[in-house]
């Protein structure tokens, strides 16, 4: 009953006040254009299931109990030498969350695991995939109160993607942060510091670039040979101290007659 109170409370959030919030924010002229959480999967890697059936079995049961949900077995899709992998073998396994259970974790994961990271500080607000999905990798299984530390074997994390109806990132995270998902913070003074700072350094290459570029234009006409001296036109008088036949220079003088 506790869960259901939960994930009606997560959703009558996002229904009255989510959705008005998104839509002055963003200019949304139909309700329907509200971007919302469309699905959340959750999978579970297990590289040497093919060695020992143990290590999936309990993969499994964590995500069933994490979840709510029984999930399905991933298998290989192509054979890899090197970690001695075949096509076919199983390699772990992995929840589609939809609807209320959908909901319910969120709300679980962002109340109830999260915090009890330690030194937790936050989920990085970069690894948007550029049309508003969320990716995010959890070092440890056991921050989730469903799992008994004392009857794990091995710690895992594992992935969380959560995949929304938002077409940018920036609306995928407003939508996320709505719902109470923990981002870091982003303090605008180092935001703008940091974008003040790449154009500084963008100016700098493009000033260096100019620089080399004329420096090789100024080498290559200092490569240039010089050109040849015209004759003098003529009926033009001649530098002083030079006759015409050393300004004619290259002309042979001819044959003297028997």
């Amino acid at each position: 009953m506790a869960e259901q109170v939960d994930t009606a409370r997560l959703k009558t959030r996002y229904r009255d006040e989510v959705v008005p919030e998104l839509k002055e924010r963003f200019g949304y002229d139909n309700v329907m254009e509200v971007p919302r959480l469309d699905k959340v999967v959750v999978n579970k890697g297990v590289g040497d299931a093919p060695e020992n059936q143990k290590y999936l079995d309990d993969a499994v049961d964590e995500l069933r109990k994490i979840t709510g949900q029984h999930p399905s077995i991933t298998y290989a899709k192509k054979s890899i030498a090197s970690f001695e992998m075949r096509k076919g073998d199983p390699v772990g396994a992995k929840v589609t969350l939809r609807g209320m259970h959908m909901y319910e974790f969120f709300d679980r994961l962002v109340t109830l695991a999260l915090p009890r990271q330690r030194d937790f500080q936050g989920v990085p607000d970069r690894s948007f995939d550029g049309r508003g999905n969320y990716p995010l990798g959890l070092p440890q299984q056991i921050i989730f109160p469903e799992i008994d530390v004392d009857r794990t074997d091995r710690i895992h994390g594992m992935d969380v993607a959560f995949v929304t109806t938002a077409e940018t990132d920036e609306e995928g995270y407003e939508l996320l942060k709505e719902l109470g998902m923990p981002f870091q913070r982003r303090d605008e003074g180092e935001e703008e510091a940091a974008a003040a700072e790449e154009e500084r350094q963008r100016a700098e290459r493009e000033a260096a670039l100019q620089a080399a570029k004329e420096e090789a234009e100024l080498f290559e006409e200092q490569e240039e040979e010089p050109e040849e001296a015209e004759a003098p036109v003529e009926g033009e008088e001649l530098p002083e101290g030079e006759t015409e036949e050393a300004a004619e220079g290259d002309e042979e003088p001819a044959p003297a007659e028997a």
